[in-house]
C-alpha cells in the first residue's frame, strides 16, 4: 500500500521520487485520477515552491519536520551556499550513503537496513537513518547480517554499481568509507533535478 501511495506522489509531481525501476510514472506520466491525463493546471509561485519542496523531500524520504530542520541547519552554514548546504546535508545522511554505496536498491530499502541494525559506523551499531556521517567514517555491514536475504546477491550487485567519487567500498571487508564531502560538481549535478532556490524561498517566507 505504501508503494502505491508513493507512486501516486510520483505521478502527481511528474517525476519518480520512489527510486523504483518500475515506478508508475514511467508508464503513466500524468497525475492520478479520472481526469489526470487531460487535466493540466498552471501553478502559482507558491505552488511551484511547494512542488519542488515535495520533490526533494520525498526523493530523500524525509518527513516534513525533518526536512524543515535540515533546511534550517543549511541556512546556518556559512562556508557554502544554502542550496549546496541542503544537498550536502541530504547526501550525508546514513540512509542515503547506504544507498549510494550500493548496499540497497532504493533509499527506502536503505532506511530499512539501517532501522534493522544491519550497519556499523566505526564499529558502533547505528540504527538511525537520519544519522549524519562525517568524512573518514567507515560503514560496515554487521557480520551476522552478511549472509541474510538483504545482502544475498550483494557481490553481484556491487560489481555493477558505480560508487560516487566521495565514497569508497572495500569488497573484501564489506566496508564503505566516506572519503570526502560531495564535491561541488556532484552537488551541481544533483541540483539539476531540483529547483533548490524555490525550496529556499519556500522556507524563507
Amino acid at each position: 500500500m505504501r508503494v502505491v501511495t508513493t507512486c501516486k506522489a510520483c505521478r502527481r509531481l511528474g517525476v519518480s521520487v520512489c527510486g523504483r525501476e518500475k515506478c508508475a510514472v514511467r508508464r503513466k506520466p500524468y497525475p492520478p485520477g479520472i481526469h489526470g491525463k487531460s487535466f493540466r493546471r498552471g501553478l502559482s509561485e507558491y505552488g511551484t515552491q511547494l512542488r519542488e519542496k515535495q520533490k526533494i523531500r520525498l526523493t530523500y524520504g524525509l518527513r516534513e519536520r525533518q526536512f524543515q530542520n535540515l533546511v534550517t541547519s543549511a541556512f546556518a552554514q556559512k562556508s557554502i551556499s544554502s542550496p549546496d548546504a541542503v544537498l550536502r546535508l541530504l547526501e550525508m545522511r546514513l540512509d542515503n550513503v547506504t544507498y549510494r554505496l550500493g548496499l540497497a536498491p532504493t533509499r527506502a530499502a536503505a532506511r530499512q537496513l539501517v532501522n534493522h541494525g544491519h550497519l556499523f559506523i566505526n564499529s558502533r551499531r547505528v540504527n538511525i537513518p537520519s544519522y549524519r556521517v562525517n568524512v573518514g567514517d567507515e560503514i560496515k555491514i554487521r557480520p551476522q547480517s552478511v549472509q541474510k536475504g538483504a545482502f544475498a546477491n550483494l557481490e553481484i550487485t556491487l560489481k555493477k554499481h558505480s560508487v560516487p567519487s566521495w565514497l569508497a567500498f572495500d569488497m573484501q571487508r564489506m566496508t564503505g568509507k566516506v572519503v570526502s564531502y560531495p564535491p561541488a560538481e556532484t552537488l551541481e549535478e544533483l541540483g539539476k533535478g531540483f529547483t533548490i532556490s524555490a525550496v529556499i524561498e519556500y522556507y524563507s517566507r
